[in-house]
């Protein structure tokens, strides 16, 4: 039995470790790609935020729309190049959380659960992946780490 839980606890230790590698890395890497389309698509498209700038939550609803919408898509296309190198990943996942949280009561609040009418569940589940990187960080395959390890041995 003995035998038989140390196997158990190394292959969780293996799983661990493999975690502060790669999941926090697919957590970044599909946030990423979500933010980075959504921004994509407001670099080359039409400002439509003047249509629900009063459901804008205040403060948000006193800046003017071409504000908004510069500040929404460079959050979006530079949190999302942020996520993909793990550089300054827990600032670029507060920004992307309180940009999901405006997009999130303006636009989805009132449709409901179901993605298919527009509703919250993909904000709701950006908000919970951004978590674990907000609180634990980028894991190991980062710039960030990169940099806390070579600050931490000097």
């Amino acid at each position: 039995m003995t035998k038989a839980l140390g196997k158990v606890d190394s292959v969780l230790r293996g799983l661990d470790g493999a975690g502060q590698w790669i999941g926090l890395l697919s957590l970044r890497l599909l946030l990423a790609y979500e933010f980075l389309e959504a921004g994509m698509e407001k670099l080359g498209g039409e400002n439509w935020f003047a249509d629900i700038q009063d459901a804008f939550p205040f403060p948000f609803s006193l800046v003017p729309v071409s504000v908004s919408w510069f500040l929404a898509t460079w959050t979006e296309l530079l949190g999302a190049i942020g996520l993909i190198l793990g550089f300054g990943t827990r600032f670029w996942s507060a920004g992307l959380i309180i940009l999901t949280i405006v997009a999130w009561v303006s636009v989805h609040a009132g449709n409901g659960y179901n993605v298919c009418d527009n509703g919250f569940k993909l904000p709701l589940m950006y908000l919970v992946m951004f978590l674990p990187l907000l609180l634990i960080g980028p894991g190991k395959l980062s710039v960030d780490a990169l940099i806390r390890n070579r600050f931490a041995s000097n």
